[in-house]
């Protein structure tokens, strides 16, 4: 791309939208990076949400077999239709992928194939959640986010959170570089990460038995300061006297607050979980 990010905006006449978390990625050795993060190879079908003007899409258009680049902002899809219009192996489409049908998109044939995006970060966890509860989930996911939310996200017991667990549960999440703002156009005002998340190989907790295990989650770090018999007893009314012999039985001190919990110590809380939780 011999324009800059910000001359093609121009020519284009089109400005980049805070509402949508337009920043776009102008570093190519950190675009490389992000696609190494993805482990694409020629075989490979890649999901990229957000394309932008093309930059990433580009770098994985010569590594992949297949790209599909889904592009929420219709400013940016003729551009795109056009800037990729002898690519055959380049597909872009329109549309939410918090709104889209997953199978749709990739086809009712694809059951393997890796995320690679510079994801908007004011809906980072949604999409995140999205994609590792899907029926059949990425291999492999290679991402952009904030990163303080990155540092969240790869958090062991002592620092964990919400958004910790909700992540490890389905996968093993790794920094992989740190971005500094001028990595972007526009600069953001907070350092960014690329974050690569592999799912684990067999999942942890079966898809009927998730509402009620992060049920138990969002009851225990619903008062963080507080340790887990209180915040359990508080959060969970039909256990309310029954949560330290619960952490009991499930071999968990109940004076240890959430934070200090694995994600194998949340299993067992819940395997241990109470009949009335059943």
């Amino acid at each position: 791309m011999s324009e800059s990010p910000r001359q093609l905006l121009e020519r284009l006449g089109i400005e980049a939208k805070k509402s949508l978390g337009q920043n776009y990625m102008v570093e190519p050795h950190m675009l490389e990076r992000l696609a190494e993060a993805a482990q694409v190879g020629t075989e490979d079908t890649v999901l990229e949400i957000g394309p932008g003007l093309g930059a990433l899409t580009d770098v994985l258009a010569e590594r992949a077999g297949r790209v599909i680049a889904l592009e929420i902002d219709e400013r940016m899809v003729p551009f795109l239709q056009q800037r990729y219009q002898d690519a055959a192996q380049v597909e872009i489409v329109q549309g939410d992928i918090l709104h889209v049908d997953l199978t749709t998109l990739l086809g009712p044939n694809v059951r393997h194939y890796k995320v690679c995006a510079n994801l908007p970060y004011y809906i980072t966890s949604p999409i995140i959640r999205l994609l590792l509860e899907h029926e059949h989930p990425p291999q492999t996911l290679a991402i952009t986010v904030q990163y303080e939310v990155a540092q969240r996200i790869t958090a062991k017991p002592g620092d964990m959170s919400l958004l910790a667990v909700g992540v490890q549960i389905y996968g093993q999440p790794r920094i992989e570089a740190r971005l500094k703002p001028g990595v972007f156009y526009p600069r953001p005002n907070v350092d960014s990460a690329i974050v690569q998340i592999t799912p684990h190989a067999e999942q942890l907790i079966a898809p009927e038995q998730r509402s009620s295990f992060f049920r138990i989650v969002r009851a225990g770090f619903s008062q963080p300061r507080k340790q887990l018999k209180n915040t359990l007893s508080s959060g969970l009314p039909p256990v309310a006297n029954a949560a330290h012999s619960w952490l009991e039985q499930a071999g968990i001190d109940p004076r240890r607050r959430a934070e200090t919990l694995s994600i194998d110590e949340w299993l067992r809380l819940y395997q241990f979980r109470p009949s009335a939780l059943l």
